[in-house]
């Protein structure tokens, strides 16, 4: 009866979690990160924020949003504290003014090549081969993609 029971509960067991070592690898990345973010007076949400605006210059709230996979709840007050830094403005489009736009400051612009040099900082952190990092890379998009 016992046995029955163990393996009963076998899928509660954190060993054979996916999530959890998700979670802590991202947890630890995103702890490599904070030296270097402090030093821009930036969180991790703002950077990737920062990161699609330095790609994009300007794109609609909602694109934004979809890009990071972060709702408007948590998108919004990262746009507000980048706007108060200066590195960003928020207008409503003129051609739709249901639209909301986050456009890139030249403050923002500038603040790029402070930046420049974090992912190179931050990848000497990670001990994968490089095969390794594109494998992990293209699976965690599969997964990503899968649950949408």
């Amino acid at each position: 009866m016992q046995n029955s029971n163990q393996s009963k509960y076998d899928a509660l067991r954190l060993e054979n979690q996916l999530c959890f070592p998700l979670y802590a690898a991202a947890r630890e990345v995103v702890k490599q990160y904070h030296p270097y973010l402090d030093k821009l007076s930036l969180t991790y949400t703002q950077y990737v924020t920062m990161m699609v605006l330095w790609e994009q210059r300007q794109i609609s709230v909602k694109e934004l949003g979809h890009r990071l996979c972060l709702d408007s709840g948590t998108l919004t007050p990262v746009l507000k504290s980048l706007e108060s830094k200066g590195f960003i403005t928020r207008r409503r489009s003129a051609e739709d003014e249901r639209v909301l736009i986050a456009e890139l400051t030249d403050n923002g612009e500038q603040l790029k090549e402070r930046a420049v040099s974090v992912p190179h900082k931050v990848a000497r952190c990670i001990k994968l081969e490089p095969d390794e990092t594109l494998e992990l890379y293209r699976l965690l998009y599969k997964l990503i993609d899968g649950m949408k």
